[in-house]
Formats: C-alpha cells, sequence, structure tokens
C-alpha cells in the first residue's frame, strides 16, 4: 500500500491539526500493509523538520522552485501517479485538485466550526475554508469525520451522504499514554490547582473558568495553558495575578506532568470537532469538567464531569465536587482509564487502517 499524505500541517502546525497529522502518519508509516508513506508539503523546515526521522518507508516531497506556498496543492495531484500513490489522504479538511481517477482519496474533517460559528473567522478566511471544506468533501471517495458530532455536522450543514462518511476518532499524543517524563517544575505553579488548556480564544471560554473559580476554595489555583488569539485571547491574559496563573509559552513534552500535577482539568468550549484536551486529562489520570455539548461528552463519556459552558455556578459546583470529594475523584479516574481506550492510538490506528483497505478493495 503506497498512500500520500497531506502533510504540510504535520510540518508547520504546533497544535491541533499539526498534531492528529503527526499522529496519524507517525502511526501508519511503520505498519506491515504500508510500503510507502510520500508526505506532501509546501515545506519542511522548522519546529518540526525532524519529527518523520526514524520512520520507515517515508518519503518527502517539498514545494519547491515555482510551487509558492499560497497555491502547493494545486500542483500535488499531478505527481500522485508518477510516486505511485494508491490513496491520498487529505488530514486537514482538504485535498487538491487534480487527483487522477485512478488514486482514492479520503479527507479527514474535524469539525465544521466555520460554517457554524462564522462570526469567529474574518470574512476572507471564511469564504477559502468553506470552499476548501465543499470541494474536499465533493471529491473524497470517503469522508473521515473525528466524532459522531462531526459526521451529524457533515450530514446536516454540507448534505454529505451518510454512506460516505465513516467515523475514526483520533487519539492524543503519545506522550500522554506513558508515565512523565520531566517534572514540569518551572512554571511557577500553585501548590493546588485546576488546569485549562487551550487557545485563548472566545470559543474556548477561559472567562467563565476564571469567573468561576471566584466560587471556589481560595487556596485553590487555576493554571491557563494556551496562546491568545484576537482580543478576546488578550483580555484573558489581562487576567493573570493572584489565583491565576497564565502559561502562554509551555513545552509540549510538559503537558503530561502539567496534567499529572493538577487536582482537576477544565475545558468548557462552547464547540469542538473532538475536544483533545479532554481525553489528554483522562490518560495522565486527572478527573475533568467540561461541557455538555457538541462533542464533549463522547470525549469524556462517563468518566468526566458536565457542566453547561455557560452556567457559571454550574461550572464551580462540578469542579468543587472533585476538589472536596476524594471518592468521587477516584471513580472518575478509574473510570477514565476504562473510557481512555476507545482512543487507544492502536486502535485508531487499526479504524485508519481499515478504511484504506475498504477504499483499495473496493
Amino acid at each position: 500500500m503506497v498512500i500520500g499524505y497531506d502533510a504540510k500541517r504535520a510540518f508547520c502546525n504546533n497544535t491541533g491539526l499539526g498534531n492528529y497529522s503527526r499522529m496519524v502518519i507517525g502511526s501508519i508509516a511503520n505498519e506491515p500493509e504500508v510500503s510507502r508513506c510520500m508526505l506532501y508539503s509546501p515545506r519542511t523546515k522548522g519546529k518540526h523538520e525532524h519529527y518523520s526521522d526514524g520512520l520507515e518507508h517515508v518519503e518527502l516531497r517539498e514545494a519547491k522552485g515555482l510551487w509558492l506556498p499560497s497555491v502547493w496543492r494545486s500542483t500535488v495531484g499531478c505527481r500522485l501517479e508518477e510516486d505511485g500513490v494508491e490513496l491520498f489522504h487529505g488530514l486537514s479538511h482538504e485535498l487538491p485538485y487534480g487527483i487522477p481517477k485512478g488514486v482514492k482519496s479520503v479527507v479527514t474533517m474535524h469539525d465544521l466550526i466555520v460554517r457554524r460559528y462564522p462570526e469567529y473567522f474574518k470574512p476572507a478566511d471564511r469564504i477559502i475554508h468553506r470552499w476548501k471544506q465543499a470541494h474536499a468533501c465533493r471529491r473524497a471517495d470517503l469522508v473521515i469525520a473525528i466524532s459522531e458530532q462531526t459526521k451529524r455536522d457533515l450530514m446536516e450543514m454540507m448534505h454529505v451522504p451518510e454512506e460516505k462518511i465513516r467515523v475514526v476518532y483520533q487519539s492524543c499524543d503519545p506522550i500522554f499514554w506513558a508515565p512523565p517524563t520531566t517534572p514540569a517544575t518551572d512554571y511557577q505553579l500553585p501548590e493546588k490547582y485546576i488546569l485549562c488548556v487551550g487557545t485563548l480564544e472566545e470559543r474556548k471560554n477561559q472567562l467563565n473558568v476564571i469567573k468561576a473559580m471566584e466560587l471556589l476554595p481560595e487556596e485553590v489555583g487555576l493554571v491557563i495553558v494556551g496562546r491568545p488569539r484576537g482580543d478576546y485571547g488578550r483580555k484573558v491574559a489581562l487576567m493573570e495575578g493572584g489565583r491565576v496563573r497564565i502559561v502562554t509559552d509551555a513545552d509540549f513534552r510538559d503537558f503530561p506532568a502539567l496534567y499529572a500535577r493538577a487536582v482537576a482539568s477544565v475545558y468548557m468550549s462552547h464547540f469542538e470537532g473532538f475536544g483533545i484536551p479532554v481525553l489528554e486529562s483522562l490518560c495522565c489520570d486527572t478527573p475533568v469538567v467540561t461541557s455538555n455539548i457538541s462533542s464533549m461528552p463522547e470525549a469524556g463519556g462517563d468518566a468526566a464531569l458536565y457542566a453547561n459552558p455557560d452556567d457559571v455556578e454550574g461550572i464551580a459546583q462540578q469542579l468543587r465536587r472533585l476538589i472536596e470529594d476524594e471518592h468521587l475523584r477516584q471513580q472518575c479516574i478509574e473510570k477514565g482509564r476504562i473510557h481512555r481506550m476507545r482512543f487507544a492510538p492502536e486502535k485508531v490506528t487499526q479504524d485508519l487502517l481499515a478504511v484504506y483497505q475498504e477504499l483499495l478493495h473496493h
């Protein structure tokens, strides 16, 4: 099996879509069924330029010469047959034009936030993202949704036929599936704290979490880890002080230790395609309070506690339960160890391979 990947985000993105791309490529590349993985990207230099070192059967195809970064995907399709690619996987909402008829294609759709909440995007970005999504879903032989929530949105908002969609949950980075290797002692952390991970932006709803902290015991601090985006992010960043610690430059390798040291984590996003921080928390044996809407109940299952993201008192009440009830904390931890196996890297890899095999043998 020779697979081509849109690897732009694997090399150039440090957060969610980049992590997903690196996980997929890293897990598939060493599978015995795969003879070659062709990685297509406008550039491979940067923070993650060496991530594919050590992966077997991987070859890079970097945009050079007249390959402008803004239009590089338009030139990928014509190279696929030359490279012997049998199946091309767009890992983040889009597919190149010109994929030959003999090459099967699949695209991963993470969410349709640009359609559900267009106000979160600049007008030009809104148009471009919607256009790319429409083309990818129309061109793909199969569409992978990373949650049942995304599948429902694809059917309702883009009218993608149900028979064309396969739900394949994503996992989280392998570092969360092993004991922390770093102590995370360089962040001036409170002795007892609640952890909140995510980009500082309106959809992630950190201001309501900060308000909820005012209703909790004073000895419990809040550590928010994420980089600010836009006016909302800058407003959140200005809230640092007292019991609120904001870390904008955390090393990703320290994340497991940051979770493991926390008494609980909280993720009150208004909408997610999946909600990776919920799974990260479960993998680190840290109980989590999250939103009772969109895909978060899929990620948390019966191991998480839930609240309306707009109900500050409800958020505080659930967090207080985890702070004060050690028996409940241990129940959540034990349930988390069971629930997280639905998203184990080995299972996700086999589910992806099943989609590839279905396409190639259809």
